[in-house]
């Protein structure tokens, strides 16, 4: 039997270290969580101190094999360091990347390189936890900070009373979750630097895209477009964005798409910010038939 131990009443380095394990490095997927104490180890354990990152931290119990993550002064354990950039879960990661074949199945090197760099960069998101490095950000004592996975844990904790396993199949499902923005999240980063149409409209700075990731729209209005517009090349829908930050409204672009295709159903948002032509949640919209050169020369004029 594999067994993955961490210390009870997890944080999110904790179940961080445990998700790592269990979803990437290979033969570990059905391992069982156990709970020590924090700063102990599972009986029977010899395990012996070890550097940070240093060591193998797989030892033969039995007929078990064991390894222990964040607790127990071990080569998975941050506790013997003072560096406020390492924890549990990057010591784990790091094991992870190096001994794992957690891509086998990826199709391609394109995939496998966006996974990678998502992962580490929610477990540089962990490490900042970790050393409670809130304290930073700005307005940190901010109701917006408890919708927090962290604080969604503690919330947890108060809720359902010392059921560890629980916290830990919670906090991972949010972490698979999470994964995937992140890798979302980092496609549309490309899209923006490698295929955003840059222009000027009559609102000021704008980008436009064919593309069937959603997320370049919001990121895009977080780095500043005043407008953004994005053409799905597989259904025709369009949508056009306003960042709320601008001073923008869209009813003039909306008369004006209105009459170049009046088959297309358009849809202009009370806020005059928004202007939609097809959306998942009505797949009755007709989409255009207007190129997205031409709805750039619209937004242009």
């Amino acid at each position: 039997m594999k067994i993955i131990v961490t210390h009870t009443m997890p944080d999110l380095d904790a179940v961080a270290s445990v998700w790592l394990v269990k979803r990437f490095l290979q033969g570990w997927e059905e391992a069982e969580v156990r709970f020590v104490p924090a700063g102990t180890k599972i009986a029977n354990s010899k395990l012996q101190i070890a550097n940070s990152g240093t060591g193998d931290p797989i030892e033969k119990i039995g007929e078990n094999e064991v390894i222990h993550v964040d607790t127990g002064l071990g080569p998975l354990d941050h506790h013997q360091t003072s560096d406020e950039n390492v924890c549990g879960a990057s010591l784990t990661w790091d094991y992870v990347r190096k001994n794992g074949q957690m891509f086998e199945n990826e199709s391609s090197s394109d995939k496998i390189q966006i996974r990678e760099e998502a992962i580490s960069r929610m477990i540089n998101v962990v490490v900042d936890d970790d050393h409670f490095k809130q304290v930073f950000y700005p307005d940190p004592a901010a109701d917006r900070y408890d919708f927090m996975l962290t604080e969604i844990l503690d919330g947890l904790k108060l809720q359902k009373p010392n059921e560890d396993n629980f916290y830990v199949e919670f906090v991972s499902a949010c972490l698979d979750s999470l994964l995937h923005n992140f890798e979302n999240k980092i496609w549309a980063e490309r899209e923006i630097a490698e295929n955003g149409k840059r222009f000027e409209s009559v609102y000021g700075r704008a980008i436009a895209f064919e593309t069937i990731n959603d997320d370049v729209i919001k990121l895009s209005q977080k780095m500043g477009f005043a407008v953004v517009v994005r053409k799905d090349p597989r259904k025709g829908y369009v949508r056009i964005k306003a960042s709320p930050a601008a001073k923008v409204d869209l009813t003039n672009v909306y008369e004006k798409l209105k009459k170049m295709d009046p088959e297309a159903t358009w849809f202009l948002h009370v806020s005059k910010k928004m202007l939609l032509n097809g959306t998942p949640k009505n797949p009755k919209m007709v989409p255009t038939k207007l190129s997205l050169d031409a709805i750039i020369s619209v937004l242009k004029k």
